[in-house]
């Protein structure tokens, strides 16, 4: 009886070995998993202008280093696991960048850690699922049952010696012949270099693991702030402030700030104020909500800092003001830790779900929740869904679909521009129509409280300008479309001692997250050594309390009332 030779078997020896197969998986991973990178490196060096070496180093150094990675972490029965993981990994970063050309630094991870499972779903398309059968299931497949040669551990160790050394050397003498290029190409092209898979991915899930264990080592010690907080003296008035955290809104598409669409024709009758140049924190939710509450500002804030101090709503408890939370996003990301917090993605507590929640349910919730409190001033804070991507269509229920034709697809990818637009402007038309709602709760309580309704998005979003998607990129590299975003500011019975024309002339000053936290402060007229009155956006526009307790406005609205 004849034995039967496997394909694998009639290979040459050296194709049988643990170091061919690692550098042929680094060759799949390269060529296959980087066409971003590629083609942003193609942009900046036309390989047709002259840099036909550079690519040439660049494509060979690339390999080198993966396979000098790979070569280090696979070892022995390992050694297949460990290539199917890189090319699951390398498949997975590939369809995010590529589809919506994104960066996966550490802001992403934090989101990936943060997003809830309809959420992640809303990801998932048939784009996704070729990439991952192409790029991951299929060369995995192949590595698998690939008939590696069997040796002893010393022979296993010299050839991977050998390996080594020879990718090392090839790495030295490439950087050696064109240190210039690849100097200037680092130094330089940050933006092209984060697109690097899975090198980037590696590095920023390295980095946020780091974090989250600093952040864990520290969790037991919270560093409470603004416990000295009180309300002034001289403030006899209940406040009832509405403190919106929009989601995914990008400045340039609402109408009051002069967009060609009437986007927010709500805003505009309500003669709401629009803060236009204002700028988010981050470019992602996990970053940039902890940080609107945050007291560290921009420049000093971190994620994990976040979670070891106390923020603006533990200073409002600390005032004695009613503070409660209603989300319909995926959660506070810890800023409502310690005050009330009520869940509206569940239709036990949201009368309005259909496809997915509305964010009107939680605006049908207000008066119960103000009704609740005789004394004292409110604060509630309403997370929204708002423009969350890439499902832009199921934001709004169907009667918002106001421009059309829009892209009711998850993929963006199978859209055009125009469809991912309309339905982009449909969600921001439905936030104008929530943000009215609001507005008309808080009318029918101008009588007992001096009201206002702020509202901030917690960063922007990109809808296919330079084949970028979603937002998440880093900040320094980020386009503006992610960091400007809308800032509104409306003022019912408050206005009396709000200089409502003065906030409009200056609407147009830069402003940023960082005025949050004195800004809520200052309306709530709360004293303490933690706010800036600086930073307080209403600082030159409202009027001293002496002025209102002068014969000729001192019944306006109720502001006789007590708070107490």
């Amino acid at each position: 009886m004849r034995n039967k030779t496997g394909i694998f078997e009639s290979f040459p020896f050296w194709l049988r070995s643990d170091s061919f197969l690692i550098v042929l998986t680094s060759i799949w991973i390269v060529s296959t998993s980087n066409l971003t990178f590629f083609s942003l490196f193609e942009r900046a060096y036309p390989w047709q202008d002259g840099y036909a070496f550079s690519w040439f180093v660049v494509v060979v150094l690339y390999v080198a280093v993966s396979s000098l990675l790979l070569g280090l972490l696979a070892w022995g029965r390992l050694t297949k696991p460990v290539l199917v993981f890189f090319l699951v990994l390398s498949a997975v970063s590939a369809a995010f960048m590529d589809s919506y050309g994104v960066v996966l630094n550490t802001e992403m991870m934090r989101n990936v850690v943060h997003t809830n499972v309809a959420e992640a779903f809303d990801l998932l398309n048939w784009r996704f699922a070729i990439y991952f059968v192409v790029l991951a299931v299929l060369p995995a497949t192949v590595v698998w049952r690939w008939k590696t040669v069997q040796l002893g551990w010393r022979k296993v160790l010299l050839h991977r010696v050998v390996l080594m050394a020879s990718l090392l050397a090839l790495i030295v003498a490439l950087g050696a012949v064109s240190s210039g290029f690849l100097i200037s190409f680092a130094r330089n092209d940050k933006k092209i270099r984060k697109y690097m898979n899975p090198m980037y991915p590696i590095y920023s899930t390295i980095k946020f693991s780091r974090q989250m264990r600093g952040a864990g080592a520290e969790a037991g010690s919270l560093r409470l702030i603004g416990e000295d907080a009180q309300i002034a003296p001289e403030d006899k008035t209940r406040d009832l402030l509405v403190l919106v955290v929009g989601e995914t809104a990008r400045a340039d598409h609402f109408g009051i700030n002069g967009y060609e669409r009437d986007t927010t024709p709500e805003l505009r009758k309500a003669n709401a104020i629009s803060l236009t140049d204002f700028e988010a924190c981050g470019t992602s939710t996990a970053y940039s909500v902890p940080c609107m509450f945050s007291s560290a500002g921009a420049a000093r804030y971190t994620p994990e800092s976040a979670t070891r101090e106390e923020n603006l709503l533990d200073v409002l408890l600390h005032a004695g003001v009613h503070v409660v939370w209603l989300d319909n996003n995926s959660s506070s990301l810890g800023v409502a830790e310690r005050a009330e917090f009520i869940d509206f993605r569940t239709s036990a507590n949201n009368h309005l779900c259909d496809e997915e929640c509305r964010d009107e349910g939680m605006v049908l919730a207000l008066q119960r929740i103000i009704n609740r409190y005789r004394e004292g001033d409110i604060v509630i804070v309403l997370h929204q869904m708002g423009n969350h991507g890439p499902a832009y269509y199921k934001r709004y229920p169907p009667a918002f679909e106001n421009f059309s034709p829009a892209c009711h697809n998850k993929d963006l990818g199978q859209c055009s521009r125009e469809e991912i637009v309309n339905a982009y402007d449909n969600a921001i038309a439905y936030t104008d129509h929530f943000l009215g709602k609001v507005i008309e709760v808080l009318r029918d309580n101008d009588d007992e409280f001096e009201t206002a309704l702020f509202y901030f998005s917690d960063h922007g979003e990109s809808l296919g300008e330079g084949g970028i998607y979603l937002h998440g990129m880093p900040k320094s590299i980020a386009p503006k479309a992610q960091t400007h975003v809308p800032g509104i500011l409306w003022f019912g019975s408050a206005a009396k001692r709000i200089d409502t024309e003065a906030l409009r002339r200056d609407s147009h000053k830069a402003r940023s997250h960082d005025n949050i936290f004195h800004t809520v402060l200052g309306f709530l007229e709360i004293e303490s050594e933690v706010y800036k009155p600086e930073l307080n956006i209403l600082r030159d526009a409202t009027h001293p309390r002496s002025a209102l307790l002068e014969p000729s406005s001192s019944s306006n609205n109720g502001a006789d009332k007590a708070r107490r």
